[in-house]
C-alpha cells in the first residue's frame, strides 16, 4: 500500500471533540491513537455503485460518548503483544499496518483503553482496530490517509464502520469492502440524539451477523433513501434526516428485528422526534431531535417513555456529547 499524505483541505474543519481520555504519557509510549466511536447508523442497506454493481453500504452516526485510545511502543525485533490479550483484531491491525510501513519483522506492546460497551453495535471493535492502526502509524510518524487505514481495518475485522473519515463530510461506505461509494457533500445536520439498548444492555456478536439479502423491491427503495439523504445533507436539515433514518430502520426491522419498536416508533411520533435511527447491526437505537425551541421538553417526555419500557438511556449531539446517564 502506498502511503499517501493528503492534500490540505480548505475546507473549514469541525471543532474538535472532546477528549476521552488523560493526556497521554508519551515518555513511555512511542505511538498514540483515539477514535471517537459511533451509534449505529443513519442508513444502511444496498447501493448501486459506480460501475452498475449492487454493494452493501452504510453511513456512519457518528457519537462522541464512547471511544478507544490505544498506545503502542515498537520494538525491533520480539513479539508483538496486545493488552487487554483478548483485543485479538486489534493487534491484527497492528501486524499489518508495521508490514505496510516495511516494518516486517517487527514487533512491540499495545495497550489499549476503551469506554465502548461491547456489541451493542457502537463500534467496540472497530475503535480498537482504528485506534491502534493510528498508534502504530504515529509511532513512526507515518501520515497515512483514511482511505489506507479503511483497507487495513477491514482486512483486521471483516467489516468496518466509516469512523475513520472523520465527521466534517458523511460517506456512504462498503463495510465489507472497505472504499467510499459516494462522498455526501457535508456534514450530517445537527441532531440531539435520545440513545437507549432495546435489549436492556444486552448485545449480540455483530460481526458474526451474515449479510442480510435484501429484496428486489427494498434494492429499489433505497435509491430514493441516499437522494433523500444527499438533500438533507446539502440543506442541513433534520427533519429529512430523521426521514431517512427511519426509512432505514423500518426495513431492517424486517431482517433483524428490534425489542419494542412498535412501541418506540409510536412513542417517537408523539414526542415529535424527527425520526428513529438503528445500529442495524447491534441492539442500541435513538430517536433523533431538531435542536431548538421545546426540544428539552420534548426529549423528556420520550425519555420518560422510553424508561416506562425499562431501557437505559443517554444523550447526546452529533457535534458534541454530554455525559451518558442511565435511566434507574
Amino acid at each position: 500500500m502506498d502511503l499517501l499524505t493528503p492534500a490540505k483541505d480548505p475546507r473549514p474543519r469541525a471543532a474538535p471533540a472532546p477528549a476521552l481520555f488523560p493526556p497521554a504519557v508519551r515518555e513511555r509510549w512511542a505511538g498514540h491513537g483515539e477514535v471517537h466511536a459511533h451509534h449505529g447508523e443513519i442508513v444502511q442497506g444496498v447501493f448501486h455503485s459506480a460501475d452498475g454493481t449492487i454493494e452493501h453500504g452504510l453511513v456512519t452516526l457518528p457519537c462522541t460518548l464512547y471511544g478507544s485510545r490505544a498506545r503502542f511502543r515498537p520494538l525491533r525485533a520480539g513479539p508483538l503483544t496486545v493488552e487487554p490479550g483478548d483485543r485479538t483484531r486489534a493487534r491484527t491491525a497492528a501486524r499489518l499496518t508495521l508490514d505496510a510501513l516495511g516494518r516486517t519483522g517487527w514487533g512491540g506492546s499495545i495497550r489499549i483503553e476503551s469506554t465502548v460497551p461491547l456489541r451493542w453495535g457502537c463500534g467496540s471493535s472497530t475503535t480498537d482496530v482504528l485506534a491502534t492502526i493510528r498508534a502504530v502509524a504515529d509511532a513512526f510518524d507515518a501520515t497515512v490517509e483514511p482511505a489506507w487505514i479503511a483497507r487495513l481495518a477491514v482486512a483486521s475485522e471483516t467489516a468496518s464502520d466509516s469512523l475513520m473519515f472523520g465527521q466534517e463530510r458523511a460517506v456512504l461506505f462498503a463495510q465489507r469492502r472497505g472504499s467510499v461509494l459516494a462522498d455526501l457533500g457535508g456534514p450530517l445536520p445537527r441532531v440531539h440524539v435520545l440513545g437507549f439498548n432495546t435489549e436492556n444492555n444486552r448485545g449480540v456478536e455483530t460481526l458474526a451477523l451474515p449479510t442480510i439479502p435484501y429484496s428486489d423491491w427494498e434494492v429499489e427503495a433505497f435509491q430514493p433513501i441516499l437522494g433523500l439523504l444527499r438533500r438533507a445533507i446539502e440543506q442541513q436539515d433534520p427533519v429529512l434526516l430523521g426521514r431517512v433514518a427511519t426509512a432505514s430502520a423500518e426495513i431492517n426491522q424486517r431482517h433483524r428485528p428490534k425489542r419494542h419498536m412498535p412501541q418506540l416508533m409510536r412513542l417517537a411520533r408523539e414526542v415529535g422526534a424527527v425520526g428513529v435511527q438503528v445500529a442495524h447491526s447491534g441492539t442500541v437505537a435513538g430517536f433523533l431531535f431538531a435542536p431548538g425551541r421545546g426540544m428539552a421538553e420534548r426529549v423528556a417526555r420520550a425519555r420518560a417513555g422510553v424508561t416506562r419500557l425499562g431501557l437505559p438511556c443517554w444523550e447526546f449531539t452529533t457535534d458534541r456529547a454530554a455525559p451518558p446517564e442511565a435511566t434507574p
